[in-house]
């Protein structure tokens, strides 16, 4: 498929469903994949990996457990010093599919993402987050050839990762609102059917029943939406259908924060933070985070309101190139502000 002259592509295997992760070697023989690597974290590889390997019988699998933090220079030392496969897949959370995206982008191998919970997007995205120079950076690489989601092995995940998915999901909102907002103010061009993807993804979850986030349904809805919008990054080739202001206060928490909490909890407070700034659908997402229990959570988290508001003032800093409404003073202030006055936030954080 081509967009304006620019090739881009899309998962050829798009698996979410209750035990899919035993259809793994059926999905690879389907595409002739027979020699694979797959990286796993300790957990995944102490709770998981015994029985991928006994559901294998014709194509050569090989296992690598790799640690929780390594650097750019590491993986790329891994990519061109393994053997060759036919494909590199990755199972475990955000940061080894991440190291397995990128291990398979400098390869040049197909990459198959099998995420063991939902929270954040990156399982679908054609970008990592990286450790590059010893400064977390967001590097690309290309969207999966392959996504599989084992519902059964989500909803095992802890609750507070499946609130940190919403809150990550649910910037999808703002970030539109940005994008367009740069368009204006002559600053990138908003690409139609990608913010169309973005937007429908969202829209679609925001329709979800949502007293139990451990529902099939709930999880499905999450997983297919995010999937949407990292589809959505390919199309458009930036993160901006995703990721607006609210991720740069996220990105900037990370810098100054005593205690930094995980990039969908930081990203849905800075959402709901920037919808009121921006005006725009703040009740619909004050909605889904109290019907989730995102809010809930978040406020036992005892936060430090200073930091955000610092955060908010470094935002800026964090990718100049960019013109979001945090790029613009009067915008800043009243983001600050909003944590004073706003009912919720001053729950959250404490007046």
């Amino acid at each position: 498929m081509t967009n304006q002259g620019r090739s881009f592509n899309t998962p050829t295997i798009l698996e979410i469903g209750e035990g899919v992760i035993q259809q793994l070697e059926v999905l690879l023989k389907k595409y002739e994949l027979k020699n694979i690597i797959l990286f796993l974290d300790d957990y995944t590889n102490e709770h998981f990996a015994p029985g991928i390997l006994e559901s294998f019988t014709t194509v050569k699998i090989e296992m690598e457990v790799l640690p929780s933090k390594m650097d750019i220079h590491e993986l790329i030392s891994i990519a061109f010093q393994m053997s060759s496969y036919d494909a590199v897949l990755a199972l475990g959370g955000g940061a080894i599919i991440d190291f397995g995206k990128y291990i398979a982008f400098a390869r040049k191998l197909p990459f198959i993402s099998i995420p063991t919970s939902a929270s954040n997007d990156g399982f679908a995205s054609s970008s990592c987050s990286l450790q590059v120079n010893n400064k977390k950076t967001t590097v690309p690489a290309k969207i999966p050839f392959g996504i599989i989601v084992d519902l059964g092995i989500i909803r095992t995940a802890p609750k507070p990762l499946i609130l940190a998915g919403v809150g990550d999901l649910m910037s999808n909102i703002t970030a539109l609102y940005d994008w367009s907002f740069e368009e204006k103010h002559g600053v990138g061009n908003v690409d139609a059917f990608a913010a169309m993807l973005s937007k429908k993804g969202v829209n679609s979850f925001v329709r979800t029943p949502m007293s139990d986030v451990k529902d099939p349904i709930f999880l499905k809805e999450l997983v297919s939406s995010m999937t949407m919008g990292g589809i959505a990054t390919e199309i458009s080739g930036t993160s901006a259908p995703i990721s607006g202001s609210e991720h740069l206060i996220s990105h900037a928490l990370d810098k100054i924060s005593n205690n930094p909490q995980m990039h969908g909890v930081q990203v849905g407070i800075a959402t709901y933070v920037m919808a009121l700034v921006q005006d725009h659908r703040y009740e619909r997402l004050r909605k889904v985070f109290q019907r989730t229990g995102f809010f809930d959570y978040v406020k036992t988290l005892s936060l430090d309101k200073e930091e955000y508001k610092q955060a908010i003032d470094l935002a800026p800093l964090i990718k100049p190139t960019r013109h979001t409404y945090l790029h613009e003073e009067v915008y800043r202030e009243k983001a600050k502000s909003m944590l004073d006055e706003d009912l919720v936030l001053c729950e959250i954080f404490g007046r």
